[in-house]
């Protein structure tokens, strides 16, 4: 049924789902060298980190507790989540006003059949939320395979994280960084390597 929601019976499998996206993003601060007013990009299926398909299990339970860990990471760092919505939102983003002051924002409210859980969760979450249809994030991760790509920064380069996992789904990171241009005559800024600086 379109409209309906799924429950967990086993509750240390949502402990270890919190474990997991805590050490992700704990480690994605580290190796993207991230800072006050980047911006994250995550996309989560709830399903899979449930052992499901992609888009058949949606959990509420599992959005909440993962949009807390990373809140919980992020928000005291002046880090901002870019909830990517899922593909019958068109992968919209739900983030927080600030983040993206000059933005043409979209009407509409994810749910958990129609944006997914974690983006539901991050909606309820986050003190000013709004939707957009584009962004350009700093870093991602990618939770279940739900294709982050389309809302990184130029050029993303992929992290090898030590966390593989979130629950049982697989994840994926990356940063971005400036590109290079100019050839083999061009001299280049060596801070920007490892990605933006605070300003851009």
């Amino acid at each position: 049924m379109a409209g309906t929601t799924y429950e967990i019976e086993d509750k240390s499998l949502v402990e270890q789902i919190v474990a997991d996206v805590t050490n992700a993003a704990h480690e994605l601060v580290e190796k993207a060298h991230l800072s006050k007013g980047n911006i994250v990009v995550v996309g989560c299926s709830t399903s899979e980190t449930l052992g499901n398909a992609l888009g058949s299990h949606s959990t509420p339970e599992v959005g909440k507790a993962i949009f807390d860990a990373l809140q919980g990471v992020f928000a005291p760092l002046g880090i901002y989540i870019a909830a990517q919505c899922c593909e019958h939102l068109n992968r919209a983003i739900i983030i927080e006003r600030e983040a993206v002051p000059d933005a043409d924002i979209v009407n509409v409210l994810p749910q958990p059949k129609a944006g997914g859980s974690f983006a539901t969760a991050c909606y309820r979450g986050l003190k000013r939320p709004v939707a957009v249809e584009h962004i350009k994030a700093d870093a991602g991760l990618d939770i279940g395979g739900t294709l982050i790509g389309m809302h990184l920064r130029e050029v993303a380069v992929p992290l090898r994280l030590s966390q593989k996992n979130v629950g049982k789904a697989s994840l994926a990171a990356a940063r971005t960084r400036p590109k290079f241009i100019g050839g083999e005559r061009a001299f280049y800024d060596e801070s920007l390597k490892d990605g933006y600086p605070k300003s851009c």
